[in-house]
Order: C-alpha cells, then structure tokens, then sequence
C-alpha cells in the first residue's frame, strides 16, 4: 500500500489529482486540508474508505512530522498554498508563512524522518516573473516581483536547495492556469464568468482583459503529477523540474468570449475594470522538456475543457 499526502487535497488540482490517485487500488490517500467542508468532501463519495481527511494547517511543523510518522508516507504532494494573487497581495504575512514557511515544515520533516520520502511541490509559471522572451524554459531565473510570485519564487528555490543540500527526492510542477470541475473559488476567473452568466448577469473582469496565459483543463495537469510521481520512483535522480503547458495561450478576454460563446450569452458583456497592476502581463510555458522526458502533453483541449467545466458548473450551481 503506498500512502501519500496530498496538501490543498480539496482544491481543485488537489481534488483531481486525488481521484487520478485513488484510480491504482494500491493508494491509500490522506488529504491535508484548512477547509474541511462537507460539499467538498462529498465529492470523494465512493471512495472514503481509501481517503482520510485531516483538517490541519501544514505550518505546524511537528503534527506534520507525526503524520508523516504514523501513516508512514512514500509520498508528499504539496499543493497547498494561498493561490490568489489578489489575496496575496492584501495580506502578504499570510502568504509568505503559508506558502514558504509551510513548505520549510514539510521539507523539514521529510528531512528529520525519511529521506526516501518522495516530495513533489506545485510551483507556478508567475515563480519566473514577468517574460522577457517567448517563452519560459525550466532553467530561467526564478524573479517574480508581486507577493504571490515571490512567495513561488522563493519556496521553488528553497525545495530545490533541500534536494542539492540534503538529498531529498523533489519533483517541482511549474504550470499555467489551471481550470475545470470541482474549483470552489469564485474569485478565480473561469469559476466566476461561467457562474454569472449561468445566472444572467454580467461577469466583472479585474484586468484590462489583455493578460496572456497558458490554460489547462485540470485533468491534463493532474495526470502530469501522477506520471511525474511514477517517474520518479523508477529513477534515483533526486531532482526533477517541469514545465507544464498548453498550446493554448491566450488573452483573458478571449477566454471569455469563448464561455459567452459556448453558453449563447452575447449580450451580456464583461465589465472591465482594468485593475491589472498587480500582474504579470504575458506568460507562456515551454513544455519541450516533460513531453520528450515523460510523454506527457495535454489532451484536453480549450473547447471540451470549457464544456467538461460548463456542466459541472450548471449541475451544481446550487452550491454557489
């Protein structure tokens, strides 16, 4: 039986990658979790004898060194973490002592315990900063300048350094914008547009709608953390860094002409309210590297992933 950990288990990557995991009869999978809510853990239905959800905050250095004990973890998926970057930015104590010192507690423990523990850490594409060239390949700088990119930036240098430094096995995920069933979090872009119009009402756009992205269907990137970990417990090299990204990368306001489109709302047009100060203006992932090294590259393309998402959204617009 391999238990793993999955932090941020409720969320919406984490909620994937769980049921991904849950697939392999020979994982027994702990989800570590603040937000410890009946509607999200309805979702793990049928398989609650395979799921165990402990309701802790990951900065607790020592109860998460005991659970790592008792439950003799092989391993860590730490996808914890405040996500938003409005959020970030309002209360930067609270994100970089979530994001980085949360990460220092897990690695700690991992360290003080079992080194053969596998690691594998959600970066993002904003840990880079703002692009100064087509593209980002794993061996750019680590420059973000905003609190949320910097609290990426940071933790994705200090897992590295504990691989170099301590020889722990570390597997680093940097990707796009994530979407599709199950996010909760309606201040996300894709969960707020298919929401509004879902009930007639105009969606409200905090940028100017020009910032480019990578957008992947969750499934697509759920799947690149499960092949990584896979990967990783064949090899005996101890770090690992990918990219992980689409070919579709395009304007915000793109993205929501596509939802308008899809849910025939054409007269129901965005408000813009061009507060983009706080946001790195194009990014785009190269992901050469995991598609030759692991085979992985997304299948799930803008428009199936928009519908996928679109009806999970109107059969559960209840919940919101």
């Amino acid at each position: 039986m391999n238990n793993i950990i999955v932090t941020g288990g409720l969320g919406i990557l984490g909620r994937e990658v769980v049921n991904q995991l849950l697939k392999n009869k020979n994982n027994f999978v702990i989800i570590v979790d603040k937000d410890k809510s009946k509607k999200k853990i309805q979702t793990f239905k049928q398989h609650l004898k395979k799921v165990k959800f402990l309701k802790i905050d990951f900065t607790n250095k020592k109860k998460i060194f005991s659970i790592l004990k008792k439950y003799k973890i092989s391993t860590v998926f730490h996808l914890g973490a405040v996500t938003q970057v409005l959020e970030a930015y309002n209360n930067p104590y609270k994100t970089f002592n979530s994001n980085i010192m949360g990460t220092i507690n897990i690695l700690e423990a991992i360290k003080d315990l079992n080194k053969s523990i596998n690691f594998i850490y959600s970066s993002s594409d904003k840990a880079y900063g703002e692009l100064k060239k087509k593209e980002y390949y794993e061996n750019f700088p680590l420059e973000g300048d905003f609190p949320y990119d910097v609290s990426k930036s940071s933790s994705d240098l200090i897992v590295q350094t504990y691989s170099k430094t301590y020889q722990l096995n570390i597997g680093i995920v940097r990707s796009g914008n994530i979407y599709g069933p199950g996010d909760f979090n309606t201040d996300r872009l894709i969960p707020h547009v298919i929401t509004s119009y879902l009930r007639n009402k105009k969606p409200i756009l905090r940028s100017n709608g020009k910032l480019i992205r990578d957008y992947l269907y969750v499934g697509d990137v759920a799947r690149a953390y499960i092949t990584l970990m896979n990967h990783m417990k064949k090899r005996k090299q101890k770090l690992y860094i990918y990219n992980v990204g689409s070919k579709e990368n395009f304007k915000v306001i793109n993205l929501v002409n596509n939802i308008k489109k899809i849910l025939n709302k054409s007269h129901l047009k965005p408000i813009i309210l061009n507060n983009s100060k706080i946001e790195i203006k194009r990014q785009k992932l190269n992901y050469n590297k995991i598609k030759r090294e692991l085979k992985w590259y997304p299948k799930v393309n803008i428009t199936q992933g928009l519908k996928k998402t679109i009806l999970w959204y109107r059969n559960n617009l209840s919940l919101f």
